[in-house]
């Protein structure tokens, strides 16, 4: 016997069909002798709807106002999952983030979680029920209002719970296999990955790999919180997340895989003056508006006029804010002009083995010098190597890297799926 928390997102409950699965399978792991504790995301594209209804009503709705009407979502979710579960025989209490301890900061849409007091999940398992939770939300302990986490929230929520609870393992159930070496819908010859360690999955999630949020991978590496990746639409075995690269044994992959991301934009600073603190000063006031940089290239001054160009990615969606925040700066730095370009991807390379191989780095710009791939950036760290290329030629370069670093799977292996069509 052990404690099993289980995460199940959108597309795994999309529907009644979808929801009594899902509902089977938390009774199957109840009927084993395990407690159990689920958290639910929304079904299927409601936070999507509501937020489409949202900007009908009011083109700038209140953030207060909007986290109350996005966590309905998951409310229906919990509610509908623990009646389904109740109708096979085992008796299930469905709560909302704020009652299930779910302690966040105050910024809404985007809140962290500060703390997890779980007792009404204690109570509740300890009554012999399964605890259904509402992922994507909790309750600020400044204001008292309800707060969301943003996108991918309730793998966090789930990891949180199961770290304050002293789970056994953290199940995220997705309609996915497992982790695998690429998105399946651009390779379908990805290959599921038996285990990844926390600081691989970091490096997948933090380059665009959809089937985990980069917050959850952070939250079980901290907390030591084995996650296992896992389909909700079959029963084959999925993916381990867990333990360190200092552990990994001698004979682990080069490459743990390749990832994508096409939702960053680049922006350039044009005529920099080349002189300490203007570097500072420029992303001092980007940091100011709360915009998180990814990948910056600064290009060597021109001797003749002592000026740089600076180039920087980050989220497409707060492109004009940093566009904004530059041009007030603009007087007092003196640069020339600002180009703004979203039709950017963002490719990367991960594996801890490649630390210890030569030879990474060539075969993969060669893989993508032999597709006709031009390169605008390159960023790198212990684990990873990434690229920027144009938006059109990402595909292309996914396959392109996949191949060449023998990631394809065997005919034997057969072809990976994505069973509802939107890897989460």
């Amino acid at each position: 016997m052990g404690l099993v928390v289980q995460k199940y997102g959108g597309s795994s409950v999309a529907d009644a069909a979808g929801i009594k699965r899902v509902a089977a399978r938390i009774a199957e792991t109840r009927r084993a002798g395990h407690d159990v504790v689920v958290v639910v995301s929304a079904m299927g594209d409601t936070t999507d709807e509501l937020l489409d209804l949202a900007e009908q009503v009011s083109p700038l709705p209140p953030a207060r106002e909007l986290d109350m009407l996005l966590t309905s979502g998951e409310r229906i979710s919990m509610a509908l999952l623990a009646m389904a579960t109740a109708n096979l025989g085992i008796q299930a209490r469905s709560f909302t983030g704020s009652q299930a301890g779910v302690i966040t900061d105050s910024a809404h849409g985007r809140a962290r979680i500060i703390d997890v007091t779980p007792g009404r999940i204690r109570d509740a398992l300890d009554a012999g029920d399964v605890a259904v939770v509402a992922g994507f939300q909790g309750v600020s302990t400044e204001t008292k209002d309800i707060t969301t986490l943003g996108r991918g929230g309730s793998d966090t929520t789930a990891v949180a719970l199961a770290a304050a609870l002293g789970a056994d393992v953290c199940e995220i159930y997705t309609d996915v296999d497992g982790v695998f070496t690429a998105d399946p819908r651009i390779v379908p010859s990805a290959r599921r990955l038996e285990t990844v360690t926390y600081e691989e999955m970091l490096e997948l999630a933090a380059s665009g790999a959809k089937v985990l949020v980069l917050r959850c991978v952070e939250y079980a590496r901290r907390y030591g919180v084995r996650v296992h990746v896992r389909s909700s639409f079959t029963p084959r075995p999925g993916t381990l997340v867990a333990g360190s690269m200092e552990d990994l044994p001698v004979e682990h992959a080069i490459i743990t895989g390749v990832a994508h991301d096409r939702s960053e934009a680049k922006i350039t600073v044009v005529g920099v003056p080349d002189k300490p603190g203007t570097a500072a000063e420029l992303f001092e006031h980007v940091a100011a508006a709360g915009i998180n940089i990814d990948m910056i290239v600064q290009n060597v001054s021109a001797a003749a006029t002592g000026l740089t160009d600076v180039s920087f990615t980050l989220p497409k969606a707060d492109g004009q804010a940093a566009m904004a925040a530059l041009s007030q700066v603009q007087p007092s730095v003196g640069f020339g002009s600002l180009r703004f370009d979203d039709q950017i991807g963002k490719l990367s390379l991960i594996g801890a083995g490649m630390r210890s191989n030569p030879g990474v780095s060539a075969r993969f710009f060669k893989a993508l010098a032999d597709s006709g791939i031009n390169i605008d950036m390159i960023s790198t760290s212990e684990i990873r190597i990434s690229v920027v290329t144009r938006d059109a030629d990402l595909d292309d370069a996914v396959r392109a890297v996949h191949t060449a670093f023998g990631l394809d799977a065997t005919a034997d292996e057969g072809q990976a799926t994505v069973y509802a069509g939107t890897g989460r």
